[in-house]
């Protein structure tokens, strides 16, 4: 098999070769017009007022469903109702605020960015984890497998060409929509052996964090988040235990289905390559051209899907420029479609939620069957 394991990451760094001079050229000159637009539109490429009111409307949207559950004493169906909608302000806290702000793209204060970013503690999960496997790992080894850990096999679920295809994985296109809202809530549990994997493989100390301070900090987040989302339910309402563990499960579950959904859509679709590794281990493409030829985008006119899902359906510009808030990603869509036909590349764009829904599915049974 041509791909390493991911654990071969602190002995060996995949090169993105440059021979082809289109390629360098491309990607120099969509950097340049890129720049051009912030220039002359006289814009900051950080976050601007609409992205301030979503965070407020994101935050809102989780906080005060979770507030009323222990206030007004609901019945049950009016809390299930309620717990519904915790998981979508989660998903949408996630997408549209935590997102930004750990790729540093929110504002143009670290402190902001720190602040905000922490927000993924909603989720249960952990900032510095998100930071290796999504920031480092995926966005640097883009739809490669056993490199980029969004696409590896997660039990019923095959995502990569590479990996090995079981019986199972023949009707996954039916079953993985109910395992992928098991994301955020498998991550509370996941976080701690990938965290001690990062540490052993050296990618800790690569974000000049300590790795015995840091699983410490991770350990007292994990269990002041279980103490204020099902302690304070269990000691301030008359709801059972089973109840609690119930709306927890429900919260996160929608949470996970939106996250995933949204993720897969951009990377595991019908145009999105899995380049594999040249014997030498090396990528032949550039890095830019690397990101075009892995991601889609989707939905790009659907105004309120971009709002929502905090520019993810803008994945192309997205990887291409993840230092750059979402807010911007539509107008630079054009600029990088228009710049990719210049050079001859492919720009993957579906045109809507749905399109992009049913090339996943295709993909899904492509997958489980080849």
């Amino acid at each position: 098999m041509k791909n390493r394991s991911i654990n071969k990451l602190k002995m060996k760094t995949i090169h993105f070769l440059k021979e082809d001079k289109n390629h360098e050229t491309f990607s120099s000159s969509l950097r340049k017009n890129v720049n051009n637009y912030f220039k002359e539109n006289h814009i900051s490429p950080n976050g601007n007022t609409t992205m301030y009111f979503k965070t407020i409307a994101m935050v809102i949207l989780y906080l005060v469903p979770f507030i009323l559950i222990l206030t007004i004493h609901p019945s049950s169906l009016l809390a299930f109702g309620l717990t519904i909608l915790m998981g979508i302000g989660v998903a949408g806290t996630g997408m549209g605020v935590m997102h930004d702000a750990v790729h540093g793209s929110y504002s143009k204060k670290q402190w902001v960015n720190k602040l905000l970013g922490g927000t993924i503690y909603l989720l249960g999960s952990n900032t510095l984890n998100w930071k290796i496997q999504h920031n480092v790992l995926h966005h640097t080894y883009t739809n490669i497998n056993e490199f980029d850990e969004d696409i590896n096999s997660k039990g019923p679920i095959r995502l990569a060409e590479d990996s090995p295809l079981k019986a199972i994985h023949r009707f996954q296109y039916i079953h993985a929509f109910f395992f992928y809202g098991l994301m955020t809530l498998s991550k509370t549990i996941n976080d701690f052996p990938q965290l001690a994997k990062y540490n052993k493989m050296g990618l800790t100390k690569g974000q000049n964090a300590n790795p015995t301070g840091e699983y410490l900090k991770m350990i007292f987040r994990k269990v002041l988040y279980l103490v204020v989302i099902m302690g304070l339910p269990l000691y301030l309402t008359d709801f059972s235990w089973w109840q609690v563990a119930l709306g927890f499960f429900i919260m996160h579950w929608v949470a996970g289905f939106i996250l995933a959904v949204i993720f897969q859509l951009a990377h595991v679709v019908e145009g999105a390559e899995q380049p594999t590794l040249s014997t030498e281990g090396n990528i032949e493409n550039e890095f830019a051209v690397h990101q075009l030829l892995t991601t889609s985008d989707f939905g790009r006119n659907n105004k309120f899907l971009t709002w929502f899902v905090g520019g993810l359906n803008f994945q192309v510009e997205h990887h291409l420029f993840p230092n750059i808030c979402h807010v911007h990603y539509k107008n630079l869509s054009y600029i990088v479609e228009k710049t990719a036909k210049e050079y001859n590349l492919p720009y993957n764009l579906k045109p809507s939620f749905g399109a992009a829904l049913s090339s996943h599915v295709k993909r899904l049974k492509e997958l489980g069957r080849n």
